[in-house]
């Protein structure tokens, strides 16, 4: 392993592995302005899915495109004009079923909050409540595409109590960076070294999303050969 500090280590994480999706796309989160959020909640389930990162990328681009980011665009454009946009995306294997999806959870965010998600963190009790109120929008919102959209709503919405991602923990670990076992713990512990270092400009959502990114693209995969991370890494 090379000598590198833990706040160098961190800058080098996402200068290597890139930073939080939301800006990449072009979303402004630090608004908490509703349209913000909302276009987040459509990204994070494309990402959700058992589909590549980067035909989720270029399908939110489609959506831009056909400037359906809103829940009234996305409730005006209907099943088969979803189906387009994803098809144009390369969303083929999930079209369907994602359009059916995205369909049933805008009318529940339509009906329930007035078509702000900034209203449901409101009403959530804690961060449990809050979790359970985004499952219950429609079926096919799981614990993934969750952890996705609130990973980097943490320091925006206070009440985020979202534990690291198993990739995410496994990462962290791996470089050192966190001792602990415990998701929860392991959280407390990166963040707390996080706030006492330089960024260099960099939020704790870009960390963690570089995190998982190294989780799932090499921890995982054991390709520790061609990691940018491997003279950092403990697990080889």
């Amino acid at each position: 392993m090379s000598e590198i500090t833990q706040q160098g280590l961190c800058i080098k994480l996402v200068k290597e592995l890139g930073s939080a999706y939301s800006p990449a796309l072009g979303i402004n989160l630090a608004s908490m302005e509703s349209d913000e959020v909302f276009k987040w909640f459509l990204a994070s389930v494309l990402f959700g899915a058992r589909i590549g990162e980067s035909i989720a990328i270029n399908t939110y681009k489609e959506f831009e495109k056909a400037n359906v980011l809103s829940p009234e665009a996305v409730l005006e454009t209907g099943w088969q004009g979803l189906v387009d946009i994803l098809d144009r995306g390369g969303y083929v294997r999930y079209d369907f079923k994602t359009a059916t999806k995205l369909l049933e959870v805008t009318r529940t965010v339509k009906e329930k909050y007035g078509g702000d998600l900034n209203r449901l963190h409101f009403f959530a009790k804690d961060g449990r409540d809050l979790e359970k109120k985004l499952r219950s929008l429609g079926k096919g919102i799981g614990p993934v595409t969750v952890n996705i959209f609130l990973r980097e709503l943490r320091d925006i919405w206070d009440k985020v109590e979202l534990p690291l991602s198993e990739p995410a923990l496994v990462a962290a670990r791996n470089l050192s960076l966190v001792w602990a076992s415990d998701a929860v713990v392991a959280l407390e512990n990166l963040k707390a070294m996080w706030e006492t270092s330089e960024q260099g400009g960099a939020r704790f959502s870009d960390l963690e999303a570089a995190l998982v990114r190294l989780g799932k693209n090499y921890c995982r995969k054991k390709k520790c050969l061609v990691c940018s991370m491997k003279e950092e890494c403990q697990s080889h």
